[in-house]
């Protein structure tokens, strides 16, 4: 395998770990977000290093220089490669904002150590390709929301019950598939357990009812950051989408499509703003499954191109709605509350990032959604009109919460609502690459398109390699009968 010029990704991943280890001793909660912040830059230019190195090397994959898990367990176990090296940045991004956005006066409540680890772990599940240290990643993920939880003296037992049936899905299928022979009647029953854990982590329904409980009862902060990197997508990815035969993956397909339809619904009628962000987010996750699982290669660039898009302008729609929260606290959406005076950036903000996610022209989420929809067309026509009516919904569902936030009367209070510089280099950092990503989106689609590509040849590879076992099994019991007689 190619080796990259520095240990990149092991320093992304130890980075977070070694703030996190550091802020207790950091009694004050100001120099604890100033310590994550550090942590997370450092995660964020380690992984930057990365995808340029990658492409320096022009090369699929590669690992770390002087990789010490290599040495100790002689494996690759954290690699980059064309699917994961944007995706890194991505959820340091996402971690670095969501801490430059935590107002000084909240920094108290919110946990920056959990919120480290958790980073840490992410960014670990996706540089990783060693299916057993993937799930062990992927179901250790849900232990710091739980803690969450528990500390703010909320109810776990919705999520932790949810998250116990999909760490016992992931594990169970995975020990399925470990053992059994490529493509047998085990492996396939396997690989369907593996799909039904990925649906269970990304929120499909019925299985979805963890998703807006997290959001009711943990922080804004921490709920947005377990649920933006869509992890869930990602064990699809690696786990199911290689080997699973077609008809698992358009089961999981048909599964995500009702969901989005049903989520996109649910937003649109919610009068909680964090319940409608929380269906929000489900609908859009939900149509990228859609494209993973249609394995075409336009639906999957699309469905790759609608992952990055959405994930980067929810986390800025999520974090709009987190400063204005944390402001006036929680938000009801059956009643207007005019509050564009007050605040016109973080209106903008809300608006631009909320058309983002559907797929507004001259935004990073059009290009994404035009590829979606065609690949969704060109695999199903009625797929594709599905597809279309839950991305209207979400549209109707964000003009919807625009209106109701921020026109329809003159907000009366007397709190000085104005955006804080901290948080206006966040909004002004995700709005450029949003806007940047629409107006030039070639690079971007280019780099999902070689993934794309090459996941399909390993898929292809893969089921061609279990054809040939099994044509091969039935002669091999053969002679083994032959030499016991």
């Amino acid at each position: 395998m190619n080796e990259l010029h520095f240990s990149w990704i092991e320093a992304a991943v130890l980075a977070p770990l070694v703030g996190a280890a550091l802020i207790p001793l950091r009694s004050d909660p100001d120099r604890a977000r100033r310590c994550s912040l550090v942590a997370s830059a450092i995660a964020l230019a380690c992984t930057v290093g990365a995808w340029i190195d990658l492409a320096v090397l022009d090369a699929f994959e590669a690992h770390d220089r002087w990789d010490l898990a290599e040495r100790l367990f002689h494996r690759d176990l954290l690699v980059v490669d064309e699917l994961s090296a944007p995706l890194l940045p991505l959820v340091a991004l996402q971690f670095l904002v969501t801490f430059l956005a935590t107002l000084r006066t909240k920094a108290s409540r919110f946990s920056f150590t959990m919120a480290l680890a958790t980073e840490s772990i992410t960014l670990a599940t996706l540089a990783c390709k060693e299916p057993w240290l993937l799930v062990a990643l992927l179901a250790a993920a849900p232990v710091f929301p739980a803690v969450e939880l528990v500390r703010r003296g909320e109810s776990p037992r919705v999520f932790v019950l949810h998250m116990a049936l999909f760490a016992i899905l992931l594990v169970g299928g995975q020990a399925i598939v470990a053992g059994a022979a490529p493509g047998s009647d085990a492996a396939i029953c396997g690989l369907a357990m593996l799909g039904v854990a990925a649906l269970v982590r990304s929120g499909a329904a019925p299985l979805h009812c963890w998703h807006a409980d997290l959001f009711e009862r943990a922080s804004l902060g921490a709920a947005i950051l377990f649920v933006t990197p869509m992890t869930g997508a990602y064990a699809a990815l690696r786990l199911v989408l290689p080997t699973a035969p077609a008809w698992v993956l358009h089961l999981i397909a048909l599964a995500s499509l009702a969901t989005a339809v049903y989520a996109a619904g649910m937003a649109l009628v919610q009068r909680d703003a964090r319940r409608f962000f929380s269906f929000l987010l489900l609908s859009n996750s939900s149509l990228v499954l859609v494209g993973l699982e249609l394995v075409t290669p336009l639906g999957l660039v699309g469905a790759l191109c609608v992952w990055l898009s959405v994930s980067l302008a929810l986390t800025g729609f999520g974090l709009a709605l987190r400063s204005i929260e944390s402001r006036c606290g929680r938000i009801d959406l059956a009643r207007y509350h005019g509050m564009f005076r007050a605040t016109p950036t973080l209106a903008g903000f809300f608006l631009l990032t909320g058309l983002a996610s559907i797929g507004f022209p001259g935004t990073l989420g059009f290009v994404a959604a035009e590829l979606l929809i065609e690949g969704a067309i060109d695999a199903a026509p009625l797929v594709g009109v599905i597809v279309l009516f839950a991305s209207a919904l979400n549209g109707l569902a964000v003009m919807h919460a625009y209106f109701r936030i921020f026109t329809g009367c003159e907000h009366a209070g007397t709190i000085d609502l104005r955006i804080r510089p901290a948080e206006r280099v966040a909004v002004l950092a995700l709005s450029l690459l949003i806007l940047g990503g629409g107006l030039y989106p070639q690079p971007g689609v280019s780099s999902r398109r070689h993934a794309a590509a090459a996941l399909l040849d390993q898929r292809n590879e893969h089921l061609k390699q279990n054809v040939t076992d099994a044509a091969s099994r039935p002669a091999a019991k053969s002679a083994a009968g032959e030499s016991q007689r």
